[in-house]
């Protein structure tokens, strides 16, 4: 049976020799710790010759008041050296509150922080990207590889599901395009040009940028959370496992999908609008709808449609990649797949608006306007 921990204080010239015995574990130290804190006069050797046991806290106590008289530790075995060590090894001071950061610090850190976040999220869309681009070359050598059956199930959700909603934001967009429009056009007497405006706005400009976005909030979101799942439930592992490419399955059928939509569905809300805006002119404006259609075919040149045709593929094709890459992006929890569902709607909203510009100034320069 194992004695209780006890000390025996012996006075030399150096110093006191302090010699503890017994079982030096926490059920057993008893008041031993107060007994070594009262101990005030200088302190040359702790022995430990006849120390049966020595746990952590047995250790710790021992290593404070050894350093607290910066005394030498003597006779203990190899396994109460080693765990003397590393308790003295781990005594570091803490902070249990963080040191506050100078607001300017703070503010060029979160700058900075989100400049290199932009910055590899850039280059992993690029390199994703140009996965993309290499998965569909082998799919044009390799045709018999492409999933018909995923490509049309994602045809069927991301354009045919999306009908309704997209059919009546438009018609809606449409009355509120038309209703500003004569407000402000008959201050001047020419309610008659919000023709003009309702035509050339949606075909150019409003139904394919308004059809991206509630893709982008709709299917984009949608692949994001489907593929971010699949990875956490390591069903991709999986997949690469028996051989079946993630690229070609989970990745390809969604951007064939939403590329080959995009220009249906930006067409379909351009008439919707158009429709909106006719009824809103027969209702507020007394304006037939023979003469609104007459009207809207002389002013809408046959290049604003080329327009909104060209821009809604790459729109897209940025929609499915976004939402794809940050899918892929998903590694630790459940909580992950909810931020990178964010992220992927936030970019592909933010990439289809500078997009845009550039194709705004693209048109206008090459005489399109």
């Amino acid at each position: 049976m194992m004695q209780p921990a006890d000390l025996q204080e012996d006075m030399r010239d150096g110093g006191a020799v302090v010699r503890l015995s017994g079982n030096l574990a926490v059920a057993h130290l008893g008041t031993l710790p107060d007994r070594l804190d009262a101990i005030g006069g200088p302190v040359s050797q702790v022995d430990l010759g006849n120390v049966e046991h020595l746990d952590t806290i047995g250790a710790w106590t021992v290593h404070r008041f050894a350093s607290r008289h910066n005394a030498e530790i003597s006779g203990a075995s190899e396994d109460a050296t080693r765990l003397i060590a590393e308790v003295g090894r781990d005594e570091q001071q803490i902070s249990i509150r963080p040191d506050a950061t100078p607001p300017l610090l703070r503010v060029l850190g979160e700058i900075g922080a989100a400049t290199r976040t932009a910055g590899s999220t850039l280059l992993g869309l690029l390199g994703f990207f140009g996965a993309t681009l290499i998965t569909s070359w082998m799919l044009i050598r390799h045709p018999r590889r492409l999933r018909w059956n995923a490509i049309v199930q994602r045809l069927e959700v991301v354009g045919v599901s999306a009908l309704a909603i997209i059919g009546l934001m438009s018609f809606l967009i449409g009355i509120v395009i038309a209703q500003q429009g004569s407000v402000q056009l008959r201050q001047f007497g020419l309610e008659v040009m919000t023709i003009n405006l309702v035509g050339r706005l949606t075909f150019r400009e409003l139904g394919v940028l308004m059809t991206a976005i509630m893709v982008a909030g709709r299917s984009g979101s949608a692949f994001a959370a489907q593929i971010g799942t699949m990875k956490l439930t390591e069903e991709i592992d999986a997949m690469r496992t028996i051989g079946v490419s993630p690229m070609e399955a989970l990745v390809m059928p969604r951007v064939i999908a939403a590329v080959v939509m995009m220009p249906l569905l930006g067409f379909y809300a351009s008439i919707a609008a158009i429709i909106g805006g006719g009824f809103l002119c027969a209702v507020a404006l007394d304006i037939p709808p023979v003469t609104f259609v007459q009207r809207l075919r002389e002013v809408v040149p046959i290049t604003d449609i080329y327009v909104g045709m060209i821009k809604a593929p790459v729109f897209g094709l940025i929609i499915a990649m976004c939402g794809c890459f940050q899918g892929m992006q998903v590694k630790a929890n459940a909580e992950e797949v909810g931020n990178r569902t964010t992220a992927a709607v936030v970019q592909a909203i933010f990439l289809v608006i500078v997009l845009d510009s550039f194709f705004a100034v693209f048109f206008t320069w090459v005489g399109w306007i």
